[in-house]
């Protein structure tokens, strides 16, 4: 996991928290607290399995005494049918813990599973599938983990992580009078010295100079990008351009710098996009609007 285990203590804690309320009512009034009882996560459609260390916290933290044995671990490809992991103990406790830590593994894994498909379509090519920071709010680095575990790569952590030069920095430096090569060489200037490698480079890591931030610049046009690769930047960013156009730019690019593709990318067209020659693949899609995989606790009462 990418968080610490007092991360992903006060993560599931806030996630409890806001489940749990004041009480589960329903279980309170219904369920005697000597009950005992096992039960059994289980897929029920084919994925990727990711999540399993926060589930096994939510049960922790419902109740200690619960027993979980964890199956399969995170990664592992599963099937309908497939039980992930068994928890035995009081059935109070059980209920109370369902729904967060299903809400989590469903999540994960559906990250998990389409960042795979993603990974898969592209197989074969010498590309990477990368996320952005299209994120639910305080759970990027949950869902960024899960991005890996489907065999993807991961684009910047946060802000600090790299400079990237979007449309609308352009924009407002453009206002100013400033071309891509000055925004660039003005990025340089003051990018504090502190600033690490972002975690994209395709495997070209040797190719971006030592002890210089690597710099991207986003760009609509094959001439832009011509332009940012002259101005210096170590990424250009092909944002929502056409194949013939991503090809052109990759051409003449000439590796000169690492290329990515940006916007419009789906499972139907990410390999079209791959062959064009590009170095990089981000998809949004594959946090901000994933489907959950279907999970299910049953419960086996004794």
């Amino acid at each position: 996991m990418p968080l610490t285990r007092e991360e992903i203590e006060e993560i599931v804690g806030r996630a409890l928290a806001e489940d749990l309320g004041r009480d589960d009512v329903t279980t309170e009034a219904l369920i005697p607290r000597e009950q005992c009882g096992v039960a059994f996560l289980v897929v029920k459609e084919e994925g990727v399995l990711a999540g399993m260390q926060l589930a096994t916290e939510v049960f922790r933290q419902v109740d200690p005494q619960l027993q979980v044995e964890v199956l399969l671990q995170d990664g592992a490809r599963v099937v309908p049918g497939a039980r992930v992991a068994r928890v035995a103990g009081s059935v109070a406790g059980i209920l109370k813990s369902e729904r967060v830590a299903l809400n989590f593994l469903q999540h994960l894994s559906g990250i998990a599973t389409e960042t795979a498909r993603y990974v898969a379509s592209a197989e074969g090519l010498p590309v990477r599938i990368v996320d952005t920071r299209k994120t639910t709010p305080g759970l990027r680095a949950l869902q960024k983990y899960a991005v890996r575990v489907g065999g993807g790569d991961n684009h910047r952590m946060d802000l600090a992580d790299g400079i990237l030069i979007k449309d609308n920095h352009l924009a407002a430096l453009r206002k100013q009078g400033l071309t891509i090569k000055e925004a660039v060489a003005r990025a340089r200037q003051h990018a504090p010295s502190s600033l690490r490698e972002i975690p994209i480079e395709s495997g070209r890591r040797g190719d971006l100079q030592s002890g210089r931030a690597p710099l991207e610049v986003e760009v609509r046009t094959v001439a832009e990008a011509l332009e940012a690769v002259e101005a210096g930047a170590d990424i250009v960013m092909l944002d929502n351009m056409s194949l013939d156009d991503m090809r052109r730019a990759v051409k003449s690019i000439g590796g000169r710098a690492v290329v990515e593709a940006s916007g419009g990318i789906t499972l139907h067209n990410v390999r079209a996009v791959a062959e064009t020659g590009v170095g990089l693949i981000s998809v949004g899609t594959l946090t901000h609007s994933v489907k959950a995989v279907d999970i299910s606790l049953e419960l086996e009462v004794q």
